[in-house]
């Protein structure tokens, strides 16, 4: 096996071991939710990297025992945790931003998005305030100016919509070769 084929079934086998557990308060298991996010990214025909940072969007609350909780709903710092995580696994900073970058789009969008906020589920508003709250205009103007928020705002959409029951996980094999393709790139 060579070292990036290592990596991937070490990363991957965070999701075979934890990914049945419940996804902290929705209605699907952690591998469904990222899943279905990953699915939604290739569904519109997006790059690699952004399709495994969609799928590896949460990692942070699988790769972190031991850490900080949101008061029952997951691993404070999930998003730093995940990116690096994968940035100490070898994958690159663009995929280790997205991941992190997942919970400044909720941020965000809490400020800018009318009735964003009401949209969220439970879970998501409860662990808001463990996250930083909502963005200032500060922080908002600097994260708009970021060449990552755009696809950032479009990994959170999937993240809200990636909570659907009874949708199959899709095959992992199908991932796991786009992780190698983008180590050996590295």
């Amino acid at each position: 096996m060579t070292g990036h084929e290592q990596v991937v079934a070490r990363v991957f086998g965070l999701y075979e071991r934890f990914g049945t557990s419940d996804y902290i308060g929705e209605p699907v298991s952690q591998i469904e939710h990222m899943s279905q996010a990953a699915e939604l990214a290739m569904a519109e025909g997006f790059d690699d990297e952004v399709v495994l940072a969609a799928f590896f969007h949460d990692i942070g609350h699988l790769c972190a025992e031991g850490a900080e909780n949101m008061g029952g709903f997951g691993v404070v710092s999930h998003e730093r945790l995940g990116a690096d995580y994968l940035r100490e696994a070898g994958f690159s900073e663009r995929m280790a931003q997205l991941v992190e970058y997942h919970v400044q789009a909720k941020r965000y969008l809490t400020l800018r998005e009318p009735g964003y906020f009401d949209r969220l589920s439970e879970a998501s508003r409860r662990t808001l305030e463990y996250q930083g709250g909502v963005m200032t205009e500060a922080e908002a103007d600097v994260f708009e100016r970021d060449p990552l928020c755009a696809v950032s705002l479009r990994m959170r959409q999937w993240d809200e919509l990636a909570k659907e029951r009874a949708v199959p996980v899709m095959d992992l094999a199908v991932l796991k070769r786009k992780a190698e393709v983008l180590l050996l790139a590295e």
